[in-house]
């Protein structure tokens, strides 16, 4: 014998269950799947809500049977859960392929060289090295000035007046004599005077690729480079100089 507390109970848990899925559903963009594991589409899935609807219509009142409203309402709950659990599916699946993808691009940087902030790099004298300095303020005199493995000062590279931005320079393996010297790691020092005092400025030289670190995204992303230093692939600012 059906009765109307039946019903009533039903339509209870109904209710309960869009609320809580629904909390869940919006908790689940903004927390990890672990936390969402434990909330209630856990303990009632698409298949329980069903079962409960059924069993609602099934126990109603003749004589005063499920309000339309409040049927309907069910159904829009749900309809609109089923909707936001597949745009939050769809959305792991767009940031999945988007860290694949970068994965893949980054694996394909191993054997080429990238520029990158830094204050030495390993050199080949016989092909020289380019590299960039920013330029924080307008200059009147900026140069870039390259020390040995000794701390030695070799070469002083003048790269004169310069407007705010990215300056690039070069160096040809020389010192200020024009000997070429040994290949080697080499350190470089950039300065500008501003407003007549000399500043610090900062330099990205470029390094080779030797393997790639894959992290959970794509910003977590490091290249190893080959004077044994580590980058992030969000710093890298050039690729192939």
């Amino acid at each position: 014998m059906t009765t109307t507390s039946d019903s009533t109970s039903a339509s209870s848990i109904l209710s309960q269950y869009a609320l809580s899925s629904s909390s869940t559903s919006s908790t689940s963009s903004t927390s990890s799947s672990s936390s969402s594991s434990s909330t209630g589409t856990d303990s009632l899935g698409e298949d329980t809500f069903l079962k409960l609807l059924v069993t609602q219509l099934q126990n109603q009142n003749p004589l005063d049977p499920q309000d339309n409203s409040e049927f309907v309402a069910q159904l829009a709950q749900f309809s609109s859960l089923e909707g936001i659990n597949t745009l939050n599916d769809t959305v792991d699946s767009l940031a999945s392929n988007y860290t694949s993808s970068q994965a893949l691009q980054a694996s394909s940087l191993v054997g080429h060289s990238v520029l990158a902030e830094a204050t030495s790099a390993a050199v080949d004298t016989s092909s020289g090295l380019t590299g960039q300095v920013a330029v924080s303020s307008a200059t009147t005199d900026a140069s870039v000035s390259v020390y040995d493995a000794d701390g030695t000062l070799v070469k002083n590279i003048d790269l004169g007046s310069q407007s705010a931005g990215t300056v690039s320079f070069t160096w040809d393996g020389t010192d200020n004599d024009g000997n070429t010297l040994a290949s080697g790691t080499y350190t470089f020092a950039a300065n500008a005077t501003v407003d007549g005092s000399e500043v610090a400025q900062t330099t990205y030289l470029p390094s080779t690729v030797t393997s790639v670190t894959l992290g959970s995204t794509a910003s977590d992303m490091t290249l190893k480079l080959a004077d044994g230093s580590s980058v992030k692939l969000s710093d890298v600012t050039t690729i192939g100089l």
